[in-house]
């Protein structure tokens, strides 16, 4: 299982190993996700509670309509925030504060004691939150001034492929399968770097992406081998709360504060950071968190490949976001990709 974190537009692959906690509600790091989801990867990880050829209740597909739509939307959700927000301020502004309700949930239904952790756990945690949110998903945020959010999704979408090359690096043997699948997520990345080359997007946006995508990876990878906090949900806070605090320090670095009036804010970039708090980095998250431990992880992990289609979808209709042959193709490469990598990881 991956330790979780709040949905970030960016979910958390899972990895092999033992972990502790989810990206969603039990250990996924995620929020955080969610801005963005990634599959887990974990071939030791149980499936769930449910058994082999057992039927999917109606309970399992609506958490999963859940993370698909919710997690698929919080690219959007990114880019209305940054229209009239700073990327770093916004996004510390939304973790700290899903971090603090997260937190304040626990006390209230599981007591002070579940919030309980040693220095080292509140290290781990501030590390891995430090390289999800603020690497992983501030550089997203950022990169959303430059990028339209389904070129993003679908470039976020390879971060299974960095999982299974960290696990090789580490003397893990993923299997042939797998590696198939990483240079298939190379190739479609190579595409999707086209818009930029050509002009259509701004290529240093293009490139942010890719560098949160390896920071998430490096992120989710190292949660399951380093000291966490004993509970998920804790450890998942913890790390929001850093990540948050580390945004808010970069953009306050880069001088975000400066020219920035909050009443000039648009009503719908509210609503947006909002609606990242509440639904992307809560309900998503418990989503999330629930189907680690109630369906099998093969159909948790179709997320991977469906949040990049509910993006850019999302991003056509809303935003009116073009849909380039590069994007098209270049994603439909890397989703394959990743349906490659789950694929094994299932049947290992």
């Amino acid at each position: 299982m991956t330790q979780p974190t709040a949905d970030t537009g960016m979910p958390a692959p899972g990895s092999s190993g033992a972990s502790t906690a989810p990206a969603g509600p039990t250990a996924p790091v995620e929020s955080t996700a969610p801005a963005g989801p990634a599959a887990p990867v974990d071939s030791t990880a149980p499936g769930g509670p449910t058994a082999p050829g057992r039927r999917i209740s109606g309970a399992v597909w609506g958490a999963l309509a859940i993370v698909y739509v919710v997690w698929g939307s919080t690219y959007l959700g990114i880019r209305v925030v940054v229209e009239t927000m700073p990327p770093f301020l916004s996004a510390g502004a939304r973790f700290i504060a899903a971090g603090l309700i997260l937190a304040a949930i626990i006390a209230w239904r599981q007591g002070l004691p579940a919030l309980k952790a040693t220095r080292a756990q509140l290290a781990s945690a501030a590390l891995v939150g430090l390289l999800l949110l603020l690497g992983g998903n501030g550089l997203v945020v950022l990169a959303e001034t430059a990028v339209p959010s389904g070129l993003a999704a679908l470039l976020i979408a390879v971060v299974p492929a960095w999982v299974v090359v960290l696990r090789r690096v580490s003397g893990e043997r993923p299997g042939l399968a797998a590696y198939g699948g990483v240079l298939l997520g190379l190739a479609g990345l190579a595409v999707l770097t086209v818009p930029g080359l050509s002009g259509d997007v701004r290529l240093w946006g293009v490139f942010t992406v890719i560098a949160a995508t390896v920071m998430w990876s490096v992120g989710s990878f190292s949660s399951s081998r380093i000291p966490m906090p004993a509970n998920p949900f804790a450890a998942s806070a913890y790390e929001m709360v850093a990540g948050g605090i580390g945004c808010l320090l970069v953009g306050l670095g880069r001088g975000e504060q400066h020219g920035f009036v909050l009443s000039e804010v648009s009503g719908r970039s509210w609503t947006a950071l909002a609606y990242l708090v509440v639904f992307g980095s809560l309900i998503a998250f418990t989503a999330y968190a629930w189907l680690l431990h109630s369906a099998p992880l093969s159909l948790v992990a179709t997320y991977a490949y469906v949040n990049p289609v509910v993006a850019v979808l999302l991003g056509a209709l809303v935003l009116g976001e073009q849909l380039t042959w590069p994007i098209a193709l270049g994603g439909a490469v890397v989703v394959a990709g990743v349906f490659l990598i789950v694929s094994t990881e299932r049947r290992r």
